[in-house]
Formats: C-alpha cells, sequence, structure tokens
C-alpha cells in the first residue's frame, strides 16, 4: 500500500475522530489494522491520534516489529513489552491524549477492564463501525484487488464444475474447489467451502461431508478466496443429471428471477430494505417467502462478511458508489435441497456493476 493511500485514511479517521471530539483511536481488529496501516497481523495496536501533530502509531510484540516497519510506511512503530497497555500509557501521556475511542465490537469486557485499570487517566469511549464505514467504500486499488479475487473463484467453478459426477462426495467437491483456488494465486480461502447436496441443499452453510452426489440433486456451492486481503465470494447451484425434476427447475428459475430483481434494485440512494425487499418480494409472490429467511446480502472487502452494506428487512444502510455487495437469494426446502445464487456486485453512479462473471442458466453435470 502506498504512502498516499494511508495517509489518505488517516486523515479521513482524523476527521471522523473530530466531528466525535476525541483525542484518539485505538485499533485492535486485524481488517481495521491493516486498512489503516498495511500491517497484515494477528495482533497489535494502531492508535489514531486526532492532532496531526502526532504520528499514527503502531504498538506492536517483537514478532511484527520489523513487518511493520516494512508494511506501515508513515507510522511510528513501537515494540512493546510483556503488558501492552504499559507501553499505551506511556504514549498517550507523551501525546497529551485524555479521551481514547475503542472498538466496542471487537474487544472484550477484560479487555477494556484491563486498559481502564492500568490508564485510569483517559476516558475510554466505546465506538461503533468508525472504520468499518470507511472501509465501505472501496479506492480503486482495492477494487483491482477484489476483481482478481473474483475472477480466481470464476475460474475454480469452470474448472470443477464439468467434472462433478454421481458417486463423489461433497468433500471431494469442496476440495477441489479449494485446491484449484490456491494452486492459481489466492492466499487463502475467504470461508471454509459450502457443499450442500440434496438434502443437505436445504441448509444454507452447510459443511462439505461424506455423502456422494446422486443424480437428481440439486448441489448448492458457495466459495470464494483471499487475495492481497481481498475476499470474494459466489454461490451457484447446479444438478446432478441426466435428468433434472421440474421441481429442482421451477426453484431454480424463481431464485434466478428474485436475484435479477435484487441486482436490477442495486443503486446510489436506494436503502439495503429496499434491495432486499425488491428480490424478497419475487419469492413471496410465489408462496415460499419463508423458505428465504437470510437476508439479500452483505458487504465484501478486507472481511468476507463486512457490516456496511447490508441488505436486508432491517438494513437502513444508503447505498453509495463505490460501495461492494453480494446479492444471494436462496430458497431452502427442509428434506428436499435447496437453490441459492450469489454474484458481487459494485455499486457505480447510475447503477451497478456485476463483478462475478461466471454463468447463471441452470448447469447440468455428470450427464
Amino acid at each position: 500500500m502506498s504512502v498516499q493511500e494511508i495517509e489518505r485514511r488517516v486523515a479521513a479517521m482524523r476527521r471522523k475522530l473530530q466531528e466525535a471530539e476525541l483525542d484518539a483511536l485505538a485499533v485492535v481488529h486485524g481488517p481495521n489494522r491493516r486498512y489503516l496501516s498495511g500491517l497484515a497481523s494477528s495482533a497489535g495496536v494502531a492508535l489514531i491520534p486526532r492532532n496531526d501533530a502526532h504520528p499514527p502509531t503502531l504498538l506492536v510484540d517483537s514478532r511484527y516489529t520489523e513487518q511493520a516497519r516494512q508494511q506501515a510506511p508513515g507510522y511510528r512503530v513501537i515494540q512493546h513489552g510483556d503488558y501492552l497497555w504499559d507501553t499505551l500509557r506511556e504514549v498517550l501521556e507523551s501525546y497529551g491524549i485524555r479521551s481514547v475511542g475503542f472498538e466496542s465490537e471487537h474487544m472484550s469486557y477484560r479487555q477494556v477492564s484491563r486498559w481502564q485499570e492500568a490508564i485510569p487517566g483517559v476516558r475510554w469511549v466505546p465506538v461503533e463501525q468508525q472504520v468499518e464505514s470507511l472501509r465501505a467504500v472501496k479506492s480503486p486499488g482495492e477494487l483491482e484487488l477484489l476483481r482478481r479475487a473474483v475472477r480466481i473463484a470464476d475460474e475454480a467453478f469452470a474448472a470443477v464444475v464439468p467434472s462433478l459426477r454421481a458417486g463423489m462426495t461433497e468433500r471431494e467437491v469442496a476440495w477441489r474447489l479449494e485446491a484449484y483456488m490456491r494452486e492459481h494465486g489466492a492466499e487463502g480461502m475467504a470461508f471454509d467451502v459450502i457443499v450442500g447436496s440434496g438434502p443437505n441443499a436445504a441448509l444454507p452453510h452447510a459443511s462439505p461431508g461424506e455423502r456422494r452426489l446422486q443424480s437428481g440433486d440439486t448441489v448448492v456451492l458457495d466459495f470464494g478466496c483471499v487475495y492481497a486481503g481481498y475476499h470474494s465470494d459466489m454461490t451457484r447451484t447446479v444438478v446432478i443429471g441426466p435428468t433434472v425434476e421440474p421441481r429442482a427447475r421451477e426453484i431454480y428459475d424463481l431464485v434466478l428471477k428474485a436475484q435479477r430483481a435484487g441486482i436490477e434494485a442495486v443503486r446510489p440512494g436506494a436503502t439495503g430494505r429496499e434491495v432486499d425487499a425488491a428480490a424478497r418480494q419475487v419469492v413471496e409472490a410465489a408462496g415460499l417467502g419463508e423458505l428465504f429467511g437470510h437476508g439479500l446480502g452483505h458487504g465484501v472487502g478486507l472481511e468476507v462478511h463486512e457490516p456496511i452494506p447490508r441488505l436486508s428487512r432491517v438494513s437502513d444502510t444508503v447505498l453509495q458508489p463505490g460501495m461492494v455487495t453480494s446479492v444471494e437469494p436462496g430458497v431452502y426446502v427442509p428434506g428436499w435441497g435447496g437453490v441459492r445464487i450469489e454474484d458481487l456486485v459494485l455499486v457505480t453512479e447510475t447503477g451497478c456493476e456485476i463483478l462475478t462473471a461466471s454463468p447463471k442458466d441452470l448447469i447440468v453435470v455428470g450427464s
């Protein structure tokens, strides 16, 4: 990440601190820490002072000292001792900081209590989604990395799905998808690959097991990868041939119609609630609304499930250009199976761009 990009993000965070009347923000959540500093680590605190006379500061242990110096240009890097809060106290005192926001969604009660006890002269203020609100709108550089992650997943689908046959286990299918993505540039999986076949396809987050694919099964494939820290997420549902029962085709066509309606509703100014309703009303009109229980979509970026934006019945998120969200309606019939179709879409100035390129016509394999 360039020095200029980090400076831009830190400046935006400082403006938020000014509005909140806080002297600093202590960032402990890994994706937020990486967004603001460039450091990809499992631990550490990024301290963002409101006063630009004080540099943004990383407090890390010995595992990440040199890495932080390399990955976080413009940051002051301090290696803390056995107790991070002792070093944090010293830094806050030297900067004259008296009020600090902490990420209430990402710190335990025990952590906060220890900081309060060790640094009593500071007012600790819980804040929510301050960094996440900045992360919601992606920069051109971020979008380039997202597109690469999406492309790897698309390529895995194209390479693996034609090989599916009755008799293969769900676990084997999951491994083939994972192996392809890892062998073609992914640094890891966005989440454990989901493969649900037959009755298991009625489980939205089915864990692939030893069940063998059977003729007539709908098979839900939900997967994604990580590329340079950015995630992809896609779902396709295929049928094991040679025949497709009418029920499977009917439900598939319904879910595809709902997904297209949802995508058409994605535009600047639309709320998450409105986009969700556009897709949901298609399923409800068919009398299957109770079989579509989850929200329509979620933000994607440095995390595969980001809180902003959200597409759901209770979301007041207002979509803005540069936001990336999934659009993934599903219908799940207990004891029979299910269908889900998911794309990632980018909110543009005039509507949206579908990032996922894999075909959405019903694919019959193994015939």
